[in-house]
């Protein structure tokens, strides 16, 4: 997992969605200011909707205190649009099927699944500043109440 203090690479393009639109962008310009990176696993499923449904409620207070919200998962952006509408989702939702910010953030970890492992992202979440450093992070997600979680990371701040 990347450490406090350094610079994320964020020379990297992935496929958002926002207020209903697709598009896709370099992750740096996605980074306006200070921004909270929530990843997740896969949309309409127990702990990720429980994560996002957290999110999805705090959303305002997140942005009213300065801070962007993206929440990553595998999906693709079609499966972001409907999940969008379907739980009233306000910030972005990126699409990153080869783990790329996961790969920035070396947070890949090893999973298992009836019986098999593989290399996935952590669910974790990162606070970074503008230019992609690190100013927090959870190294493992509390999804029953990921705002409050968040909010505790970035009173610290």
């Amino acid at each position: 997992m990347i450490s406090l203090g350094k610079r994320l690479n964020t020379n990297f393009n992935l496929k958002v969605v926002s207020g209903g639109a697709e598009r896709e962008a370099p992750f740096g310009e996605l980074l306006t200011r200070r921004t909270i990176v929530s990843v997740y696993m896969k949309n309409n499923t127990g702990n990720c909707d429980k994560q996002n449904d957290s999110l999805a409620a705090h959303a305002a207070e997140f942005a009213k205190a300065g801070y962007n919200l993206v929440a990553i998962s595998r999906d693709t952006c079609g499966s972001h649009l409907k999940y969008a509408a379907k739980k009233k989702i306000a910030y972005m939702l990126a699409s990153d099927p080869d783990d790329l910010f996961s790969r920035a953030a070396d947070s890949i970890v090893e999973k298992s699944m009836y019986g098999k492992t593989y290399l996935g992202p952590a669910r974790a979440a990162f606070v970074l500043d503008q230019d992609g450093t690190v100013l927090a992070v959870a190294e493992k997600v509390d999804t029953a109440d990921h705002a409050a979680q968040l909010r505790a990371l970035i009173a610290g701040l």
